[in-house]
């Protein structure tokens, strides 16, 4: 369940097809609030909107392109809150992966989430909250992928720069370890397996946080009006420990 009110709010999820920007702009509509989801798969999307009901609507976007960003903000008219979980992108050591390869995360989570953020900005009302993703890398690197953990730092700074010039907008990001979810089922089971007890020894509380838990954080920061230039980390402790 929600435990935000979003009524006449309307949040815009980038990435909201699944994962945790669905479970996200699940909580949105069930604290009466509408959605806008965004993401390159129309089936996907279509979907995940029939499933939310007359609440939620959808339009592709592709957050690697300028055009296609621009063109998906021509449908929405005001937002009230900004989700991107959307990206797609490589890791890895320095010293096997190209620069090329490096720099998809950058190109892919940082500055797929700016052309977001810029895209946005004409439609976004003046009590408005925008939550980046970054990820518990960039605080303490779980594997050795430097350009990852770099690009995860970056969105951070990028959210305290924002929080400071778009005020009274708020301005966070959120960093979730390990999450148990949509990523992961899609991997082996000995891959997840092995990651997931890794996450476990290595977190504070032992265990993964679920999509719905960091959507439950990501509602917070939608709809407080007094956090913002921070970095929350939903990782059962893995960023302390």
């Amino acid at each position: 369940m929600s435990d935000a009110d979003f009524t006449d709010r309307t949040i815009v999820v980038v990435g909201g097809g699944s994962g945790i920007g669905l479970a996200t702009a699940r909580r949105v509509v069930t604290g009466g609030g509408t959605v806008v989801l965004g993401g390159r798969s129309i089936d996907r999307l279509t979907a995940t909107a029939d499933a939310l009901g007359p609440a939620a609507r959808w339009h592709r976007v592709d957050t690697a392109d300028q055009r296609s960003v621009e063109e998906f903000f021509d449908h929405v008219d005001l937002a009230h809150g900004l989700l991107t979980t959307a990206a797609d992108y490589v890791t890895g050591p320095m010293r096997t992966l190209t620069v090329a390869q490096a720099g998809t995360a950058f190109e892919s989570k940082f500055w797929g989430q700016y052309r977001v953020v810029k895209a946005a900005l004409p439609i976004l009302a003046p009590d408005a909250a925008i939550v980046l993703m970054s990820g518990a890398a960039g605080a303490r690197p779980a594997a050795v992928a430097p350009a990852y953990s770099a690009v995860n730092a970056a969105i951070e700074g990028l959210a305290r720069g924002l929080a400071v010039e778009l005020a009274p907008i708020t301005v966070n990001a959120i960093a979730p370890g390990t999450v148990d979810g949509h990523l992961w089922r899609t991997r082996s089971a000995a891959d997840r397996d092995a990651a997931f007890d890794s996450y476990r020894a290595a977190s504070t509380i032992g265990r993964l946080a679920t999509e719905d838990e960091i959507a439950h954080t990501i509602v917070y920061l939608l709809s407080s009006r007094v956090t913002t230039g921070s970095t929350l980390y939903p990782d059962g402790g893995y960023t302390f420990r």
